[in-house]
């Protein structure tokens, strides 16, 4: 499991990533910690390992990241399944591949409240199925900035 890190004195600088990782698709949002506000970016749809981290590298290239979010799927219980690994290893390669701190955010029920909040706003099934991801990306940023000390390093590396 995550560890939490050590505070540091002042508050964290930078643009932030996060992603919302799934088999088919990974979700991605941006916010900044200053402002604690999170807003969904894109959806990677790549088939492979090589494709998914080449467009993860090109948003990395453009927003140049301080930190990169991870959302951590475990039940409802709070227990790991088997997408809690999935996810851990691909935290791992972010952080092994870009050098940049990771942090875990819980993702409990993101999908379902990002598909909610994409109905309320109008959005048909086929729209609101092609943002569905980047709207759950933000909704784990965003958790993670509600759950943050701004004057503290990330609360969980991976």
């Amino acid at each position: 499991m995550p560890e939490a890190a050590v505070g540091s004195p002042s508050a964290p600088t930078g643009t932030v990533l996060a992603f919302d990782f799934g088999e088919k698709r990974i979700g991605v949002a941006v916010g900044e910690p200053q402002v604690k506000h999170a807003h969904p970016l894109t959806v990677i749809h790549a088939q492979s390992n090589q494709e998914r981290f080449a467009a993860i590298a090109a948003l990395i290239a453009e927003w140049r990241p301080t930190l990169l979010v991870v959302g951590l799927p475990v039940s409802l219980d709070g227990n790991p399944h088997g997408m809690t690994a999935r996810c851990t290893r691909f935290a791992n390669q972010l952080k092994g591949r870009f050098a940049l701190p990771v942090a875990f955010a819980d993702e409990r029920l993101t999908s379902l409240d990002a598909n909610e909040r994409l109905r309320e706003t109008g959005h048909n099934a086929k729209s609101a199925k092609q943002h569905l991801d980047a709207v759950a990306a933000q909704l784990i940023l965003q958790a993670y900035f509600d759950t943050s000390d701004p004057f503290s390093e990330p609360a969980a590396h991976a």
